[in-house]
């Protein structure tokens, strides 16, 4: 191995600008003069400036030429020792991403009859090399790569290499370094190479279902892979895996509807899966227990192995995911993606890091790696290239696999602009594909304009935010396990809900909202994160399950009939629990596991949440999609504490009805008087156990008795 000793250094921190570190011990870090060695000639550069650190002497000197980067160059000092000019804080200027914007749609690998090209993009580096190997071969070949335009360097083979294993491998400040293509579409087992594959040649055709109108027509179910398929009786074979999303008439011991048959029927029309592309925390190896929801990305555009039949054989990983898109297609279920472009695993081992050391990663006004994600690196969104990098992995996501939509974590951490331009992507493959995100507000050396979080909602047109005011407001906060929102009993909240329940834009005029429209608002009381709602009920609230049933029916029926995108968390419909842990992201699957015979148990209470869907999709009205039609149609109002009614007025244009009137009512006690319209019939659609659009009954007026913790929809 190359050992590297310097006496001092020298980096080039702008295309004007070279920086010097000398340390105390080296001359007492004194120097009066810098030249830079070019062409055999010595070059004086001029000394602007000279700070004392603690342990070196820090100098900047200004150049009277730009240099050409993918070069080595020499410094020498008055006493005559040379150092080499490493890349320094030059790659996070904005002259570099002018000087280096690679805007080609083939980084990677790519075929073209018979021959394979390979282009990556790392244009601090002085040499680039590819290894390449059969899968069965223990040594690879090595071969050089020319230097393109833009910092991109090119290698073509020629001759049929499908299936081979490679990595890159680069010569950055006199350090060698091997990575995994960032842009690899396939990786062996664990992980340890990149596969040259074409996707377009492996499983299944998948093309994007139409989109609906609009995404307020969504019902979005939020579910993972493993815990999908994994309890022994959720009557599905292939348990955990990619494949048991094609198990299409699986049943439950007593012969319960489950897998993908049971979704259809519940009448979900999206299913958002935790990430599925390559992550760590669990290996490929069947035998490993581990258990992990999959935030720790290694590649995104690679399929992760741990949810395949055959991990070790890369393109079979792409024909399950396929089968598995293609599957729920079938069915009339879309498929949206949970991508983590927010971070890496580990920036130090990450390509990117490898690539261009300092690039990708966002650092403080120190030159220290920012950490907003909490994980240790945020992902510099802003960067050209690094924006770039997402909305390529977008489109190969929507081309390739068919996705209909992406649910961006921690979208705080990513830039207004690039959402935008994702937003500005999708919609050239699929107009309204669906755009969803976490836009909390995260400590990252951005702007607070240009942050994509809710602050700046109405800057990023098209893109949905998880609605934590809806989620407090009826659940109680996330971060406080005792405390209590509507649904959990707590008073005085009425005009708040009253907000969430009308999409969270401002009704009347006169109050503020989060949002200028409903499709902004993803409307939701539990997700993978935090505890779900039941164990949320069981730490703090001493009550009978009977009673916390009602609660957590009433919570998931403002969820499906409030104004926006409503979001539930799979076997939210039956009570899920994961025995009161909070953070469940690498508990065992035992914990994380949907429990199918709670499905069979909680029928009744399915049977609800499946009338509601069905009659939310009937009417237009509960799915406004502008607000002004939401403020000139709806009325609400709180005519006692724990009740919050909506009545929508003259909506016979949206649907079969005239007159929607909907209670919400979370009192423990048992009946509230309640004084309906006067003068009209009321057909009874909901009643907080039943919910059929065809009717429960008719009521003529008059008042009537309201159970407490029940929501009611009455029509005309």
């Amino acid at each position: 191995m190359l050992v590297i000793s310097r006496q001092y250094e020298a980096f080039l921190d702008t295309f004007q600008t070279i920086t010097f570190i000398l340390p105390y011990s080296y001359h007492g870090g004194q120097s009066e003069c810098f030249s830079l060695l070019k062409d055999g000639n010595e070059n004086p550069l001029q000394i602007k400036e000279k700070i004392p650190l603690g342990d070196a002497m820090k100098y900047t000197a200004s150049l009277t030429e730009e240099l050409e980067l993918g070069k080595t160059y020499k410094i020498v000092d008055e006493h005559k020792t040379e150092t080499d000019l490493q890349i320094g804080a030059v790659i996070r200027t904005e002259e570099f991403d002018r000087h280096f914007f690679y805007d080609g749609d083939d980084l990677g690998v790519t075929f073209h009859e018979g021959t394979a090209v390979f282009k990556v993009w790392s244009p601090t580096s002085t040499e680039v090399k590819l290894k390449l190997k059969a899968p069965q071969e223990e040594e690879a070949v090595q071969y050089p790569l020319d230097r393109k335009e833009n910092g991109v360097w090119e290698l073509t083979i020629r001759e049929n290499i499908e299936g081979y294993y490679y990595t890159f491998m680069t010569c950055i400040n006199l350090v060698w370094n091997e990575l995994i293509d960032p842009y690899a579409k396939a990786v062996s087992y664990n992980s340890e190479w990149g596969c040259a594959v074409d996707p377009d040649r492996i499983g299944p055709s998948c093309t994007s279902l139409e989109p609906l109108p609009s995404p307020v027509d969504a019902v979005i179910y939020e579910l993972n892979v493993r815990d999908f398929s994994s309890a022994k009786e959720s009557g599905m074979k292939f348990k955990g895996k990619y494949l048991a999303f094609t198990e299409k008439d699986a049943r439950t011991p007593n012969g319960f509807s489950s897998g993908i048959q049971y979704l259809k029927e519940l009448g979900i029309t999206h299913i958002e899966l935790l990430p599925v592309n390559d992550f760590d925390g669990v290996s490929d190896d069947p035998e490993d227990k581990r258990y992990n929801w999959g935030y720790n990305p290694l590649f995104f555009n690679a399929p992760e192995g741990s949810y395949s039949m055959k991990p070790d054989d890369p393109a079979e990983r792409i024909r399950e995911l396929k089968s598995a898109i293609h599957s729920m297609h079938e069915e009339n279920i879309r498929v949206i993606l949970d991508v983590v472009y927010n971070h890496v695993y580990v920036k130090e081992t990450s390509s990117f890091e490898k690539l261009v050391p300092g690039y990708f990663f966002r650092h403080d006004e120190n030159g220290l790696p920012s950490n907003g994600t909490g994980v240790g690196n945020d992902f510099a969104s802003e960067r050209s290239m690094a924006r770039k990098f997402i909305k390529d992995s977008i489109r190969y996501w929507m081309k390739t696999y068919g996705v209909d939509g992406f649910r961006f974590d921690l979208m705080g951490i990513l830039d207004v602009t690039t959402m935008n331009e994702i937003r500005q992507e999708a919609d050239r493959i699929l107009p309204d594909a669906i755009l969803i995100g976490e836009g909390w507000d995260l400590n990252t050396p951005l702007p607070a304009g240009r942050k994509a979080n809710l602050r700046n909602a109405n800057s990023l047109k098209g893109i949905g935010q998880f609605n934590d005011g809806f989620r407090d407001t009826i659940k109680g906060s996330t971060f406080n396990l005792h405390d209590k929102g509507f649904a959990l009993g707590h008073g005085k909240l009425e005009g708040k809900v009253a907000q969430v329940l009308t999409g969270s834009i401002g009704i009347p005029d006169s109050e503020k909202g989060i949002f200028k429209e409903p499709a902004q608002s993803v409307n939701y009381v539990e997700s993978h994160d935090n505890h779900t709602l039941w164990d949320k009920m069981k730490a703090c609230l001493e009550e009978e399950e009977v009673i916390l049933k009602r609660r957590q029916k009433l919570a998931t029926s403002m969820v499906l009939l409030s104004q926006g995108i409503p979001f539930i968390h799979a076997g939210q419909e039956f009570f899920r629990t994961k025995q009161g842990i909070e953070n469940s992201y690498r508990s065992p699957v035992e914990i994380n596991r949907l429990d199918w015979l709670e499905r069979e148990r909680h029928d009744r209470d399915i049977a609800y949440v499946r009338g509601l869907i069905a009659i939310r999709k009937s009417h237009g009205a509960f799915r406004f999609r502008r607000s002004d039609l939401i403020r000139k149609y709806a009325s609400v109002s709180y005519p006692a504490e724990n009740l919050v009614t909506v009545h929508y007025r003259d909506v016979h244009p949206y649907g079969p009805w005239n007159e929607l009137l909907l209670l919400f009512h979370s009192g423990s006690s048992n009946l509230m008087q309640f004084a309906l319209p006067k003068g009209k019939v009321w057909t009874l659609l909901a009643d907080g156990n039943r919910a059929n659009m065809n009717g429960l009954g008719e009521l003529k007026g008059g008042s009537i008795d309201v159970e407490g913790l029940s929501s009611y929809l009455f029509v005309r």
